[in-house]
């Protein structure tokens, strides 16, 4: 099912590696890199190599889709006009009064009405059925040559591809594969997920490669959990709801962060919410990582209770299924996560819309929501394969300034992480598809109609995470505001956003 689909399912989301690390790789010269516009938007999809002008349609071929015309004629577009329209008239007429002749029995027989067919009716309506005739074969041959021609296409693009060379080269490998399982059809069978193919030791290393070449993990954690810190101030009892939990790798700072508070640490109580796991512990994961934060706590010396929930939908969590207290400060936490949720071009009722209506009727003192900020989730394969590339492309040409080349760690991250979840993108199509991104502004739109309200950024917690990024990472990382929002990019192109949200007539800032 897609709701069982877990890209990050070995990494997470990639949270801190430990509450202090701060590394820095060596930056790799990059030529002319671009800056984000003052107003902090993100078209410079100029900084990446475009697609060629050959669209891939929905089949995988190179060809537009071909759609059933009005009257079942096979037309080059969808609705387009038939142009003998206005002759309709005059064909029923002639249909008409050659039926009538045969009925009146005038002894032609087959040859008549051969004859009747060509002299009797019209020349307009020859000429469309011979039209129809020798626009099917023609359809079928240009078909199988734009299939023919995309597999070779695929072939070059494989001749120079690989899963080692430059950010461009690892890239196309990346994406020559969401092409093949889509010409194959197999794109669907990646969505269950796979065994880890690495040992744990491994994934742990790429981890923490990861914070340590990008800071996007890093600057979103560092965010909500200052954010979370101020909301909580003065209250003793704090429960903090987080959607796809995972690892739980948020909240190790923050907890040793509450055990230093001025009168001594608050009880916190953590409900920790993620996807089923095959098998007959469905919420083995989720029950692990309550219990590596109850031995953090204990280490800390903060009260701790956690509630698992493994649930197959997101949307479905209710107020009702969290035990809620009065005396607590109840935040909601969801960095990311919602792009996997589908949207109203699958389902009439919107999950998404779902999910963000229960979280208003939770009434949280904060709803801290990190998105991912991409165009891929559209319904037509040209579009999205192209924003696809553009969003990819950034966050390969991230690795390829920070990281070595001969990192396996690397290589993990790529096809395991950001691999997986571009072949979920490239090669699926309807509920198989859960990679669904949206962007901010398309997000602010939702929040606002599902009854919740924007809180202004606190720039504090935003010099902060400047002053962090500017610190630990590349220069070429960028840290930016919008319509309170807190953009982070690479080069110009904004990739993720953050932003803190109340019920509508909750909407008292806490700063």
């Amino acid at each position: 099912m897609a709701s069982s689909y877990d890209p990050s399912l070995y990494l997470s989301d990639l949270g801190p590696a430990s509450p202090s690390a701060c590394l820095d790789l060596p930056p790799t010269p990059q030529p002319q890199p671009q800056h984000p516009e003052p107003n902090g938007s993100s078209d410079d999809a100029q900084r990446f190599v475009r697609p060629a002008e050959n669209k891939l349609a929905a089949t995988g071929n190179l060809e537009e889709p071909v759609v059933a015309a009005p009257g079942g004629d096979v037309g080059p577009g969808r609705g387009r006009k038939n142009r003998f329209d206005d002759d309709e008239d005059d064909l029923e007429m002639d249909r008409r009064s050659s039926k009538q002749s045969a009925l009146q029995g005038d002894g032609y027989g087959d040859d008549r009405d051969v004859f009747d067919k060509y002299k009797i009716t019209s020349h307009v309506m020859c000429v469309v059925e011979q039209m129809e005739k020798l626009r099917i074969p023609m359809q079928q041959e240009e078909a199988a040559a734009a299939g023919g021609s995309a597999t070779e296409l695929l072939r070059q693009i494989k001749r120079h591809a690989s899963p080692q060379g430059d950010a461009t080269q690892r890239l196309a490998h990346c994406f020559a594969e969401g092409l093949q399982a889509r010409l194959a059809g197999t794109g669907s069978s990646m969505v269950v997920p796979q065994p880890p193919p690495t040992s744990v030791v491994d994934i742990l290393q790429a981890y923490q490669l990861y914070m340590a070449a990008i800071c996007f993990k890093k600057a979103a954690f560092l965010f909500a959990n200052k954010t979370i810190y101020n909301a909580s101030l003065g209250k003793r009892k704090i429960h903090i709801v987080d959607y796809r939990i995972h690892y739980g790798f948020q909240w190790p700072c923050f907890l040793r962060r509450v055990a230093c508070r001025e009168g001594g640490p608050p009880a916190v109580r953590i409900t920790g919410i993620d996807l089923p796991q095959p098998g007959f512990r469905p919420a083995q994961r989720v029950e692990e990582t309550g219990r590596r934060l109850s031995k953090y706590c204990q280490e800390f010396g903060v009260p701790f209770e956690y509630q698992a929930i493994a649930a197959p939908k997101m949307e479905t969590i209710r107020a009702e299924d969290l035990n809620l207290d009065p005396e607590e400060v109840l935040i909601v936490n969801c960095m990311y996560q919602f792009k996997n949720l589908m949207d109203e071009s699958v389902l009439i009722e919107s999950p998404r819309d779902a999910a963000l209506g229960n979280i208003r009727r939770m009434r949280p003192r904060a709803f801290v929501h990190g998105v991912v900020n991409g165009s891929f989730g559209a319904p037509f394969f040209a579009t999205r394969f192209r924003e696809a590339l553009f969003y990819y492309s950034a966050l390969f040409d991230v690795l390829d300034t920070t990281a070595p080349r001969d990192s396996d760690q690397r290589v993990l991250i790529e096809q395991d992480i950001f691999g997986r979840a571009a072949l979920n993108a490239i090669a699926c199509e309807g509920t198989d598809r859960v990679e669904r991104p949206e962007t901010y502004k398309q997000w602010q739109v939702r929040n606002q109609r599902a009854g919740l309200k924007q809180l202004p950024l606190n720039p504090s917690v935003v010099q902060a995470v400047r002053d962090k990024v500017r610190e630990c990472y590349h220069k070429d990382f960028v840290i930016d505001v919008d319509h309170h929002w807190l953009l982070q990019g690479w080069k110009g192109r904004i990739l993720y956003a953050i932003s803190t949200w109340v019920a509508n007539d909750d909407a008292g800032s806490y700063f």
